[in-house]
């Protein structure tokens, strides 16, 4: 049998050989995480990350050490998770309003450990990506009971950036005033226009004035400012913790399923080809030939793409000229979405993929 200190010395050069891949792999995760980085991406893909396992056991004959080699790479693969969320964490992630708004409880579910700029508007949130001062933006691309936010579908038609992740939200919307205020007390309403249509319903049964905002948050924060116990705000109930107000009346939206969809975007699009997102966003104008849309939703289904909606919107160069703005089941970036893509632009004067994302990781509907 050979002598303890020879065993020894063998586990001391494989440790040697494990310390140099082990810096290896780390620097390769590095590159990962930059990736990652600049596409808005999540540190942990569970998919990818089984796949990886499950190969990797494969590789291991001696069946009595495959579970120990399974351990092994599962403790790997959170120290990679770990060295990516510190490479990551670095991020400044934009959103319109301000915090307690629901764009910023959106942006902190989908980067949790980055840093958070707040803009006054949609359109500033996205031109700053655009101008490289953040590295990704949130904004609300559609509402259940509202419809398509129409400031932000012109943006995607116009603008540089990518969708690479979504995230639903359930929205529950609030009625908040200044302590010692109560609902006969008040007399108008400020909100975003959206967050108004959600509530058409209880704001007409009390007759209660509307006024339009840039932002719930912010509306929350001017009632705040202006204490006037006639004036009240739709909003979330952090938003009422933040700014020192009372929630009057919980849950007051129309729907009980009403719910919002954010998109992270980027300035890089995600093309991994190991990614099979399930999901992505078009748009597009058609030449101005008779039955020149009917053609390109036909081309649409016939390469087996399920339409989830089909949105027009003005263009705001030409007079009464527009642009289609859709959202599709299926793998765009497959041989039959290339195919799909080849045969829409013989139809379409423009056409774009906004982006595409996985359907797995949007959630049911997160609660807030």
């Amino acid at each position: 049998m050979e002598r303890l200190d020879e065993v020894r010395r063998e586990i001391d050069e494989v440790d040697g050989e494990i310390a140099k891949l082990f810096c290896r792999r780390m620097r390769a995760v590095r590159k990962v995480a930059a990736y990652k980085r600049e596409r808005g991406l999540p540190v942990l893909d569970e998919q990818r990350e089984e796949e990886v396992l499950r190969r990797n056991c494969e590789r291991v004959e001696d069946e009595e050490l495959r579970g120990y080699y399974f351990t092994f790479q599962r403790y790997m693969m959170r120290i990679s998770r770990s060295y990516q969320q510190k490479l990551i964490s670095g991020m400044r992630v934009a959103y319109s309003g301000t915090a307690g708004a629901f764009a910023s409880i959106a942006a902190q579910k989908l980067f949790p450990e980055a840093e958070y700029v707040s803009y006054g508007d949609f359109a500033a949130a996205y031109q700053a990506v655009a101008d490289g001062e953040c590295d990704s933006v949130v904004l609300p691309v559609e509402n259940s009971f509202a419809g398509e936010v129409g400031v932000v579908c012109d943006l995607l038609f116009s603008g540089p950036l990518y969708i690479n992740r979504v995230l639903n939200l359930n929205v529950t919307q609030n009625l908040l005033a200044p302590k010692g205020a109560s609902i006969a007390d008040v007399r108008e309403v400020v909100s975003h226009p959206q967050a108004l249509s959600q509530c058409a319903t209880f704001l007409r049964k009390h007759g209660f004035a509307e006024r339009e905002y840039s932002n719930t948050a912010l509306a929350a924060k001017y009632v705040a400012e202006r204490n006037d116990p006639h004036l009240a705000a739709i909003g979330t109930e952090e938003a009422a913790r933040l700014f020192g107000l009372n929630v009057l009346a919980a849950g007051i939206n129309d729907s009980d399923g009403n719910s919002t969809r954010f998109a992270a975007l980027s300035r890089t699009e995600n093309r991994d080809p190991r990614r099979e997102d399930d999901c992505f966003f078009l748009v597009f104008t058609v030449k101005n030939q008779a039955g020149a849309l009917a053609k390109a939703i036909n081309i649409i289904g016939r390469h087996g793409f399920n339409m989830r909606g089909l949105h027009s919107r003005p263009m705001k160069t030409l007079v009464w000229q527009y642009y289609f703005y859709l959202e599709c089941e299926g793998n765009v970036r497959g041989e039959t979405g290339r195919r799909m893509l080849e045969d829409l632009s013989g139809i379409c004067d423009k056409l774009k993929v906004v982006g595409s994302y996985s359907s797995r990781e949007t959630g049911k509907g997160e609660n807030i």
